[in-house]
């Protein structure tokens, strides 16, 4: 996929706040090796580091656009780029921190306990992962990739997957000490015209417009555009709501 970091990084507060409020939650235990997976553009990790300045970080993730962007920016942080599904960490972490980045690989139910092996004893792994995928901008994008205009080309992309809470309680419980799972509806109030587009644009929207030339990028948003907003009326302030639920888990080892 292409990711663009200024594209993802367009709502950088919002996107943050979830994983301000996983760090939160994990509080002050000190940590000494941190393990970003999926870093993106590097903004979470450098959140981590400040919160545990003693700690050794590392921020990985396979898209070469993405760390350019996380390492444009001095600091002790250890850029690496790799795949999550192989991913083999040099020292075993303390912490797995990923943030926005599982719901993009399958097999949640063995990827999982692989990356709960990959701890320090007592470690933690802290995942935060969008599941907004029965909401109507995802409803209306999978509709219109389905559309006969659009199939041949965009028919079956995946935008991510996430299980129920339930089932991830189930699945981490064997491995764990102790195991949190939540889930958190962000009411988000998006500025600037085109909020929603320009919100999918950074994330979900990336493999479905990687296969689209410039003409057809531009048939296929107009052709979006019009039930987002029967969907996503935008207020008289200028602000669009866009409500949006995430997954939330804990699990020490």
């Amino acid at each position: 996929m292409n990711w663009n970091p200024d594209q993802y990084l367009k709502f950088v507060e919002a996107r943050q706040r979830p994983a301000l409020d996983l760090i939160a939650r994990l509080g002050g235990c000190c940590r000494k090796n941190l393990v970003d997976l999926g870093c993106g553009a590097g903004n979470i990790t450098r959140l981590l580091a400040e919160h545990w300045p003693q700690a050794r970080v590392v921020g990985v993730d396979n898209d070469p656009e993405m760390l350019r962007k996380a390492s444009s920016t001095a600091s002790q942080i250890d850029w690496q780029a790799g795949d999550i599904a192989d991913w083999q960490p040099a020292v075993a972490p303390d912490l797995i921190f990923s943030n926005a980045a599982l719901h993009w690989l399958g097999d949640h139910p063995r990827l999982l306990p692989r990356l709960m092996a990959q701890l320090a004893e007592g470690g933690v792994l802290a995942v935060q992962m969008p599941s907004n995928f029965s909401a109507p901008s995802h409803q209306i994008l999978r509709k219109l990739a389905d559309d006969y205009r659009w199939q041949q080309t965009l028919g079956g992309i995946a935008m991510g997957k996430v299980l129920s809470s339930a089932e991830y309680y189930r699945l981490l419980s064997p491995y764990c000490r102790h195991l949190e799972v939540w889930e958190t509806i962000y009411w988000q109030a998006l500025s600037g015209d085109d909020a929603i587009i320009e919100w999918m644009k950074g994330t979900t929207l990336v493999p479905y417009l990687a296969r689209l030339d410039a003409h057809a990028t531009e048939e296929f948003l107009n052709a979006y555009r019009a039930p987002l907003a029967v969907a996503y009326p935008r207020a008289s302030d200028g602000h669009t709501l866009f409500p949006f639920k995430r997954v939330f888990f804990v699990a020490q080892r």
